[in-house]
């Protein structure tokens, strides 16, 4: 296991909770990190959005912290999970196209100090309750050879609420064999868990969140990472919170709205468990969905364009905010417009709220705490949302157009770059529409763009719904913004992205999801 070491001298440590207390109430003891990643949470879908969804729980903390409403994600799971653990780029891990897949032998590199290890050095409990997906072909891929002391959870992308059955083997390309099994994903570290059969999987993180921190050791400070299974599919949640919903005639949103609720209900429960326990008072909670909703499955992003998958606004655009007694109170209930994205967690955290020194690490997030408490001016001038080189290209034949075909940067990739309040789309950047909430009887307008188009820019701050495409009109910005897709690119690590391996069959590992590389550790 990789041997990580953040820790500063006494003295310099003692200096730096001192100027964190004085601009954003650290205290000299270093505080409690609650980090809550929702799994396919939309954009619309949180109350302060002004959805139908009830979220009382969220819209409290959030009221009480500050929302960040410039905030961005990753379109799908795995690589916002890494760029989260890792602080880097996926086209610096090697992740940069799909997810990571059940039958895959990939995970985060060997190389590559994780947000858990970097607290864990500067003497946190840590402890990662949910969601991994970010590789487990190898144990040394697992939670607890990344940083985490325990581990209760599941490690691939979802699973049956209910049994716990992880039955998606969808990998595009992948003949799944005749004497394939579909295996159960639940585990208490390394143990295989198959006693919760019929236990409702948000009930199951949330008692075991609370058992987390009712048995910390409170001469440490606490990260405690909860990854959600909520909202992701598959959509079930028990009867009685789909009642309040029942007069939305789309049975898959009802569903939905459902599950947000009891997701609500869980993060309340959590916070509460803090607040028994004595620990309250010196936690900071962030709240981060890790893409967009995914449409087809109950959820919205309105009034934002896309959604999960699609690097539109409605993909990456997320759902964040900060929270707990720690926030000041000047800027308790306000609203953050400063650029951030999910990498930058790593360094704040690490750094900006523990008193880390990142000096060593070649990161692409900014430390984001002192702006974001004072409300000055992010770090952050731009953010990579990707380049994918193994994207299909979009429509070889039928390309339409004068598009800004540039000799620094092939524009039919896959990708979309944000400096300033300028973005760039290139190649195929996923489905295109701004849907409306099925409860509103709002009509949507429809995408008029040519079948072939493959680039695209618009002003972000001006037309956050990505209306008014201005790559014809200011050809001078798409040379400006290509240009910084030609720089990311010849910075980026191959894409890693391996068949899928039969020996991942649970059907050899006793019906579970399991390592199948069995590396000394």
């Amino acid at each position: 296991m990789m041997e990580v070491c953040l820790r500063l001298p006494n003295d310099m440590k003692y200096l730096v909770f001192l100027f964190l207390a004085l601009s954003c109430h650290v205290t000299a003891k270093p505080p409690n990190i609650v980090f809550i990643l929702a799994d396919d949470y939309g954009y619309h879908d949180i109350g302060y959005h002004q959805s139908a969804i009830k979220t009382p729980v969220l819209d409290k903390l959030a009221a009480e912290g500050i929302k960040l409403e410039n905030y961005y994600v990753q379109p799908i799971c795995s690589p916002t999970r890494s760029q989260l653990m890792t602080g880097k780029y996926q086209i610096h891990t090697g992740l940069q196209h799909s997810i990571i897949w059940c039958p895959q032998t990939s995970c985060i590199p060997d190389n590559d100090v994780t947000m858990a290890q970097g607290l864990k050095s500067l003497g946190y409990a840590t402890h990662l309750v949910g969601k991994w997906h970010i590789g487990f072909s190898s144990k040394k891929c697992w939670p607890t050879r990344k940083g985490f002391d325990s581990f209760y959870g599941y490690l691939t992308g979802q699973a049956d609420y209910y049994t716990h059955v992880q039955e998606g083997v969808s990998m595009p390309g992948f003949d799944v064999p005749d004497d394939w099994h579909y295996g159960v994903d639940l585990r208490d570290n390394d143990k295989p868990i198959k006693s919760l059969n019929g236990t409702y999987g948000t009930f199951i993180w949330n008692d075991k969140a609370h058992d987390v921190i009712m048995n910390h050791n409170t001469s440490k400070p606490l990260f405690l990472y909860m990854a959600l299974q909520a909202v992701h599919a598959p959509l079930q949640v028990p009867e009685h919170y789909k009642k309040p919903y029942e007069y939305i005639k789309d049975s898959n949103r009802s569903t939905y709205a459902g599950m947000v609720a009891s997701m609500d209900e869980a993060v309340g429960n959590l916070t509460q468990s803090l607040k028994n326990k004595g620990l309250w008072d010196n936690t900071i909670i962030v709240f981060s969905t890790d893409n967009g909703g995914e449409i087809h499955l109950g959820g919205n992003n309105w009034p934002l364009r896309g959604w999960k998958h699609s690097l539109w606004e409605g993909g990456i655009h997320g759902v964040g905010f900060v929270s707990g007694p720690l926030i000041p109170k000047s800027v308790q209930g306000s609203v953050y417009n400063g650029l951030m994205h999910v990498s930058d967690w790593f360094p704040t955290l690490v750094q900006g709220v523990a008193g880390g020194d990142l000096h060593d690490l070649k990161l692409d997030g900014h430390d984001m705490w002192t702006s974001i408490c004072n409300g000055t001016d992010s770090p952050r001038k731009e953010i990579l949302h990707n380049i994918d080189p193994l994207q299909p290209r979009p429509f070889p034949n039928k390309m339409t157009g004068s598009q800004h075909t540039s000799a620094m940067f092939d524009t039919t990739i896959r990708a979309a770059i944000r400096v300033g309040d300028w973005k760039l789309l290139t190649g195929d950047p996923g489905n295109s529409s701004w849907i409306a909430p099925p409860e509103s009887n709002i009509k949507a307008p429809v995408p008029t763009d040519p079948k072939g188009k493959f680039l695209w820019l618009f002003n972000i701050k001006d037309d956050p719904n990505e209306y008014n495409d201005l790559s014809a009109l200011r050809p001078d910005i798409v040379y400006q913004l290509t240009e910084r897709l030609a720089f990311y690119a010849n910075s980026s690590l191959p894409v890693f992205f391996p068949p899928p391996d039969v020996r991942s069959n649970p059907a050899l590992h006793d019906d579970m999801w399991s390592d199948w590389i069995y590396d000394k550790e």
